[in-house]
């Protein structure tokens, strides 16, 4: 990697509408004021920004599960998992990843597996870090599973400032850990619910990178009675 690889990141291609409008604003705002002409580049700027798109190196691993969101780990609790992801009944872990308006937005696949559900609901724009937020939040559910028929719930959760959740797949695509999957509007959380079997291996307060960070171990529990091996 060079010198400009690593200062010019490339931009999603959600983003080019927004950093064109953001454009268009700071050259008609440059004809009444310098100030504002100014202000309207870093605003753009900051709009490139949030919309990046770097190259992420994912860890190898048949039984790691990668973090799909860039973030802060802020919560961790046990909690049934919404019924249409088609995980049961049973609580099982849930890790939710806040991002704020300067983390990188895309989300990416935990683990190689198969698209077996996309379930969104319309909802509340609360502030995405609180613990509320996974049931009255506008949100979208997606279940991958495996060929051994592990599966993990991922839910897209709209904060305060996010209006609109994007997801690339629908049901029965296939998709490798580290793959890109969806992308949420300009600030929000994701929460993952593990399988019984895989206890988290990060702790609240943790800055998390989509695509590189290993979230959690599969078989790192026995399933059920929650007895690490």
């Amino acid at each position: 990697m060079n010198m400009m690889d690593a200062v010019i990141v490339p931009m999603h291609p959600e983003g080019r509408k927004f950093v064109a409008i953001f454009a268009a604003i700071t050259l008609f705002l440059g004809l009444f004021s310098d100030v504002l002409f100014w202000v309207g580049v870093c605003l753009t700027v900051w709009c490139y920004y949030f919309f990046r798109d770097p190259v992420r190196i994912v860890p190898q691993g048949d039984n790691l599960v990668i973090c799909p969101a860039d973030g802060v780990v802020s919560l961790i609790q046990e909690v049934s998992p919404p019924a249409e992801m088609g995980l049961g009944d049973a609580p099982l872990t849930r890790v939710s990843v806040f991002m704020n308006v300067f983390n990188c937005h895309v989300n990416r696949a935990c683990i190689d597996g198969t698209v077996t559900n996309v379930t969104y609901h319309h909802g509340k724009f609360l502030n995405a870090s609180l613990d509320k937020a996974s049931e009255h939040n506008e949100r979208n559910s997606i279940t991958i599973t495996r060929e051994d028929g592990t599966a993990i719930g991922i839910t897209q959760i709209a904060g305060l400032v996010a209006r609109r959740i994007v997801c690339f797949v629908e049901e029965g695509d296939t998709l490798a850990a580290g793959d890109r999957f969806g992308l949420i509007r300009f600030g929000s959380r994701l929460d993952i619910y593990l399988p019984a079997n895989a206890a988290p291996s990060v702790c609240l307060g943790q800055t998390m990178v989509a695509g590189e960070t290993v979230l959690a171990e599969l078989g790192s529990l026995t399933a059920r009675n929650g007895v690490a091996k």
